[in-house]
């Protein structure tokens, strides 16, 4: 009789998890609910066949975000590509407050643009022919399809101008000595805008409008960067910025006012610019370059008759500027200098998810923690910063301890447990604030008023 019901209690429990299986799979499938149970995991982490390079190359293999392709290039895996898209989405809230309209140009582009601004033979170019022997290469950035789209729109007005087009597009580059995961690649995420204006006083204006609209991306990401003058290099033009997070593996050296917002790049020192550090306190720092802007002037525009016509008929070449973001660079170099011991630090308005709720484990009274995480889950989701921004790790045959671990490693900004004390009279779950080392208890309505004032893109 004993055998008889102990069979019939473990068909029980194995039919309770089924049917909790099948629960979690339905919402999952109307898009309810997110279970981490359900979410694509990287291989073995022992297939790993490149060393780390750095902290941030580490931390983003070790927690599902990137995985090595080949030299040079990642995949990126689901909560990477949410990273993406959330920093995609302020980049376009920023770009176009200021009129910026953004645009997708093909990758390939034919070799006669190239060698008619004679960059035809940079290095770094990934060259190939078609069928018909044509040269093209692969776009490691796109000034002359731009200025030549342009071209074609002769007569263009003055009344149109200033254009301001930008896209984000996959770029690449023959990078000679790949490293540090996504900040040297050979295939990479580009933010580049390009801007034409009537006269150079009206594209200098609009240098300092886009160059004010990134220190605002950086503002919303929280992150510390330094602007400092930078060399105009192989792009040309009269004026260039370089934007840059301070961290140890950078691979540009800086020198930086103590006592005013100045900063050049070191490179610059030495090649005619030396003065503009003599009346401030300069100290060296290593930075990773996530930002450049050029002002331009005629160097593409001239060469490829980007025209427009003025007020009085005449026909003038535009004035031009362009402007890079390394979208994916900016994702790693975040996290090197944000991040703490083996857990990933985001910007948190880019952080893969928001909340990540964990039940209690598996055995007493498991089924009413799990309808608990549930119903909490459903009143966050239907806060609007924090829709489609709840994880709920559901492994519950892993302890509470093993999975706040990995919440905090990935990053999560804000866990909360369903333990016992949810089971009270006033029910409290545990809220653990990852960024901040704060833990607190609150009930339902407490957490739900706290998780108000969460800022999400």
């Amino acid at each position: 009789m004993s055998c008889c019901l102990s069979i019939t209690l473990s068909k029980s429990k194995m039919l309770s998890a089924c049917m909790r299986q099948v629960v979690r799979r339905y919402h999952n499938c109307t898009g309810k609910r997110k279970y981490l149970s359900d979410m694509f995991y990287s291989p073995a982490k022992s297939k790993h066949k490149e060393e780390y390079s750095c902290k941030s190359h580490r931390l983003l293999l070790a927690n599902d975000i990137i995985y090595p392709c080949h030299s040079g290039a990642y995949y990126l895996l689901p909560f990477g590509q949410r990273v993406l898209e959330k920093l995609t989405r302020v980049i376009d809230d920023e770009l176009q407050a200021i009129g910026g309209q953004k645009i997708s140009m093909p990758t390939l582009a034919p070799s006669k643009l190239w060698r008619k601004t004679e960059r035809w033979n940079t290095p770094e170019l990934f060259k190939l022919k078609d069928r018909a022997e044509t040269d093209y290469c692969l776009g490691p950035t796109h000034e002359e399809l731009i200025t030549d789209y342009v071209r074609q729109l002769h007569p263009l007005s003055y009344k149109r101008l200033p254009l301001m087009l930008y896209q984000i597009t996959r770029k690449f580059r023959d990078e000679m000595a790949p490293k540090y995961g996504l900040l040297r690649g050979r295939e990479f995420e580009m933010k580049d805008m390009y801007t034409f204006d009537a006269t150079e006083e009206n594209a200098r204006v609009t240098y300092e409008i886009v160059c004010n609209a990134y220190d605002k991306i950086f503002k919303r990401l929280n992150l510390p960067f330094v602007k400092v003058a930078g060399a105009t290099g192989n792009i040309g033009g009269k004026l260039s910025h370089e934007y840059h997070l301070p961290a140890d593996i950078g691979q540009d050296q800086l020198l930086i006012c103590e006592k005013c917002d100045f900063g050049l790049n070191k490179e610059l020192v030495g090649a005619g610019d030396d003065e503009f550090g003599k009346h401030c306190h300069l100290k060296e720092i290593n930075g990773i370059e996530v930002g450049h802007a050029f002002l331009l002037g005629t160097k593409y525009s001239e060469v490829l008759d980007a025209c427009f016509v003025d007020k009085d008929g005449n026909t003038q070449v535009t004035k031009m500027g362009c402007f890079g973001l390394g979208v994916t660079r900016i994702i790693q170099a975040s996290v090197e200098v944000l991040s703490v011991d083996d857990n990933i630090r985001w910007p948190e308005v880019i952080a893969p998810y928001h909340v990540c709720i964990i039940p209690q484990k598996e055995g007493y009274m498991a089924d009413k923690f799990f309808s608990m995480a549930n119903d909490l889950y459903d009143k966050l989701d239907s806060l609007p910063n924090l829709h489609d921004e709840i994880l709920l790790d559901d492994r519950t045959q892993l302890t509470v301890g093993k999975r706040i671990k990995k919440a905090n490693e990935m990053g999560l900004p804000y866990i909360v447990v369903v333990g016992r004390k949810a089971l009270e009279e006033i029910p409290l779950f545990e809220v653990i604030e990852t960024s901040e080392k704060r833990t607190f208890f609150a009930s339902a309505e407490q957490v739900i008023e706290h998780m108000k004032n969460i800022q999400t893109v």
